[in-house]
């Protein structure tokens, strides 16, 4: 029998659940193909799903006898349904193994959390979290500290909150640490260092919705208002936009918080509030730049509102953010900031909404009947349905239920027509008539009907309409 031993850098390359599915052990591969050994006897064909669960291409080395079963009892046992492992810190370069596997899973956040007898790991991957770790607690403090070392944060400090960074070869790390009764609580969030792979064609616009945003987005002066909750993908619109418009001719300037990617050829600056560098503050320096085109990274009171507003009256094509429910919910916060209404009619030249929403997993979601009892009140449904697809949870989607996710997006171009509703205060009748089926509703509901999500994840969207 041949001992079979698994590298730490490699155990994550599958996880537990689909290790005994399929009866494999990693040996050896990278972001592009991993290797596997499969016992000689065993049936090869299963190459093809695992190609299509991992994404990568998959090679089988045959072994023989029963080291692949001695293997998994070692290293990929199942104490739980749920994947979460228990981990010694000391065991490897755990930190870096974690930060390895988070990217792997295309994790945006992680969570570490101490409690009063137990300490724990959470992965935030396609918008929810996902518990992957135990800790001893007494190991807790060390890997701690490994995290305040590679930030260069102060290790004695043990009673205010404190902020850094982490930077990698191929990404940078927001590190959050705050003081809990039982320890302090560190939150990763893993930013991607480059944009330049990010395309507007990529992130879910159907064809005549690209349309309506480049025709917006290419006029020479304006407003780009992009809403929508934390996490709704509103900041990677707003890079895939700025890659397309920048070039050589023109001056391209921003103000972030934080700076989340890094693009050739464009000026970013981070805000530093607690030295008066605020949007508003940037953007008056802005002004005297000699800029084409400013990104702003979120409008968040009626200072920067406004200014944002004047830099589009004087020939500037402004783009920034902005938290509210709709494309009309835009326009009225602006109204409620103060911003007089023939001043948005005569500047924004597009308010957008989107959200991201979870995709059910093609190889577990069940079917069941509509019942119309099961939708928020007062929902009128735009078509009927007879039946819809919810989540069940299976070894291909870590019993979550879902895989992935797909944005949504609602836009309201500010035509001749919408601009004379605005100046009128007509804003809420813009959703009714002929631009009703554009709204966030209507295409979450869509999605349910040809099987791509959810009730469960589209009710908090039906529920604001």
């Amino acid at each position: 029998m041949i001992e079979l031993t698994v590298h730490p850098r490699h155990r994550h390359l599958i996880s537990g659940d689909l290790a005994n599915h399929y009866r494999v052990i990693p040996a050896d591969g990278d972001e592009h193909f991993v290797r596997f050994y499969i016992d000689d006897a065993a049936d090869l064909s299963c190459r093809d799903e695992l190609e299509l669960l991992l994404g990568k291409e998959v090679i089988l080395d045959p072994v023989s006898g029963g080291s692949v079963e001695k293997a998994l009892s070692l290293h990929y046992r199942k104490d739980r349904g749920d994947s979460i492992r228990a981990f010694s810190v000391g065991e490897t370069d755990f930190l870096e193994d974690l930060l390895t596997e988070a990217r792997s899973l295309k994790c945006s956040d992680i969570h570490f959390e101490a409690f009063e007898k137990s300490a724990r790991i959470r992965f935030r991957i396609d918008g929810q979290l996902l518990e992957r770790y135990k800790i001893e607690p007494d190991q807790y403090l060390e890997l701690v500290n490994k995290v305040k070392i590679r930030s260069k944060l102060n290790i004695t400090e043990k009673r205010l909150p404190q902020d850094g960074r982490i930077t990698n070869d191929t990404f940078d790390i927001r590190v959050s640490i705050l003081p809990t009764l039982f320890g302090e609580k560190i939150v990763l969030r893993l930013l991607g260092q480059d944009a330049s792979a990010i395309e507007l064609d990529t992130l879910g616009f159907r064809r005549e919705e690209l349309d309506i945003y480049l025709e917006g987005v290419k006029k020479p002066n304006g407003i780009i208002l992009i809403s929508g909750p934390t996490g709704s993908g509103k900041t990677t619109t707003l890079y895939a936009t700025l890659r397309l418009l920048n070039d050589a001719r023109r001056n391209i300037v921003t103000v972030e918080d934080p700076i989340e990617y890094t693009l050739a050829g464009i000026n970013q600056v981070q805000l530093k509030e607690d030295i008066g560098l605020t949007f508003a503050a940037a953007l008056r320096s802005f002004l005297r730049q000699d800029p084409d085109i400013i990104m702003l990274g979120e409008i968040r009171d009626p200072e920067t509102a406004l200014m944002a507003i004047r830099a589009s009256l004087t020939g500037h094509l402004v783009l920034s953010t902005i938290h509210t429910n709709s494309a009309t919910g835009t326009i009225s916060r602006l109204i409620d900031m103060g911003i007089p209404p023939y001043l948005i009619s005569e500047t924004l030249n597009l308010s957008v909404a989107q959200r991201l929403v979870r995709k059910l997993c093609v190889h577990c979601r069940e079917a069941v009947s509509t019942d119309e009892t099961d939708f928020p009140d007062h929902f009128s449904f735009p078509f009927p349905i007879d039946k819809h697809f919810q989540a069940k949870g299976c070894n291909a989607c870590y019993h979550t239920g879902y895989s992935g996710r797909i944005a949504i997006y609602e836009l309201l171009p500010v035509d001749r027509k919408v601009a004379e509703k605005i100046k009128a205060g007509q804003v809420t009748e813009l959703v009714t008539g002929e631009w009703k089926d554009q709204t966030l509703s209507y295409k979450a509901f869509s999605l349910l009907a040809e099987g791509v999500t959810s009730l469960e994840e589209i009710y908090p969207i039906l529920i604001t309409y």
